[in-house]
């Protein structure tokens, strides 16, 4: 598929929009950050507060996304140990619910619901790995469900918040969530991603989709 180059005005915009976003939410935030980020260290001393996963951004360049710790240390060699557990993973959108999920924490499991695990990326968006509004970033192994159309998937700057996220989050899998990022790229524009923005203020108070 062809690729359009957006309007320069709209990228500019756009950054400088995320940029005093990021600044803005780490500001307000920060006492909500020091809070959990003690009550992770309370409750698992020895394990990092912070999460980083490698993520795939745009032109294909990986960068590390930081969240909030919402599994135990040793969370993906449990996932992996169990090869029944790991299809159902892969299979389900590299998602899996909840209570099916033995890495995931009770303290993390709030932090998810109510998306304050998410909290760090402010930091990804204020360095430019990621911007307010986009496509949520993958793993590598994720880029399949892309097929033809992963060149498009990758020419935009990932986002914090998206169509699939308003949408219905984790509820949606591919290939329903591949075509869902696509048109969010094809349509992208000021006013597009401001609605967007307000679509996923009303799914994070009804925590639609958020495991």
């Amino acid at each position: 598929m062809t690729i359009k180059p957006k309007n320069k005005t709209y990228i500019i915009t756009k950054r400088i929009i995320d940029v005093l976003f990021a600044l803005s939410g780490l500001t307000v935030l920060s006492p909500v950050f020091l809070i959990v980020f003690v009550l992770l260290k309370i409750n698992s001393p020895s394990s990092s507060a912070l999460f980083s996963q490698e993520r795939v951004g745009q032109y294909g360049k990986h960068f590390n996304i930081y969240k909030f710790r919402s599994m135990v240390p040793n969370a993906e060699t449990i996932l992996k140990a169990d090869q029944a557990l790991y299809e159902k993973y892969v299979a389900s959108g590299y998602k899996l619910p909840t209570a099916e999920d033995p890495r995931i924490t009770k303290l993390g499991a709030f932090l998810r619901k109510s998306t304050l695990d998410e909290i760090p990326q402010f930091w990804n968006i204020l360095i430019g790995d990621m911007s307010l509004v986009g496509p949520r970033p993958v793993v590598a192994e994720e880029l399949v469900e892309y097929g033809d159309d992963v060149d498009l998937f990758l020419s935009v700057r990932p986002g914090a918040l998206g169509l699939w996220q308003a949408s219905g989050r984790s509820l949606i899998e591919y290939p329903e969530r591949s075509k869902i990022e696509l048109e969010y790229i094809k349509n992208a524009g000021f006013w597009y991603d401001i609605g967007i923005v307000l679509k996923n203020v009303i799914a994070i108070f009804k925590s639609k989709g958020a495991y």
